[in-house]
């Protein structure tokens, strides 16, 4: 288990598994883990009954569930016109992995995404990534939630290579030496 950095007893947890032995390992994790305030259902309707009275900080979902899933949960979460916090922290887990799962759990609106089986390591994790690292919400005709970019990577296109090159031209029309050049990189650096 993690030392824990982070204080989790005021921080309210909703978990939604159909699996009663996942949920009861879930709960037993997060109580570990200093988690105090909880609520632990089996279905995505009981889910979306309880967020209304119950004010979720970080919601933990697995994806497989019958009749409804985890992705589900996440689009009525992030889309409902009466969804009680569209802004809340979600954590997908499931035990399957392949990078288009995880391409649909971003897509959907999912803050982290986390393979079961779960340890109390990997769980706090990404309950620290959460709180160190917030990502800021977008909303587009076909998507609302965290920006899907881990990174801030530039402009996307490729722009940051262009204008490289573009100040590169510049420096040898200017007759800049390279450390001239390298300065005026730095000065033009976003950081």
């Amino acid at each position: 288990m993690p030392e824990a950095s982070y204080s989790l007893d005021e921080l309210n947890f909703l978990v939604v598994d159909d699996n009663e032995n996942m949920r009861v390992m879930i709960q037993s994790i997060l109580f570990a883990l200093g988690v105090r305030k909880m609520r632990v259902v089996s279905s995505v309707a009981e889910a979306v009954k309880v967020m209304k009275k119950f004010q979720a900080d970080i919601v933990l979902t697995d994806w497989h569930m019958e009749p409804q899933d985890g992705i589900d949960l996440v689009r009525i979460i992030r889309n409902s016109k009466d969804s009680p916090n569209p802004y809340v922290p979600i954590i997908m887990l499931t035990g399957h992995t392949e990078l288009q799962r995880v391409i649909d759990a971003r897509d959907a609106g999912v803050n982290e995404f986390l393979a079961k089986p779960l340890s109390a390591k990997s769980l706090y994790g990404r309950i620290a990534t959460i709180i160190e690292s917030p990502r800021p919400f977008v909303r587009t005709k076909e998507y609302f939630g965290p920006c899907r970019r881990r990174q801030n990577l530039g402009p996307q296109g490729g722009m940051k290579e262009r204008r490289h090159d573009e100040l590169a031209k510049m420096a040898e029309a200017e007759g800049l030496s390279p450390e001239e050049f390298e300065e005026l990189m730095l000065l033009q650096s976003p950081d």
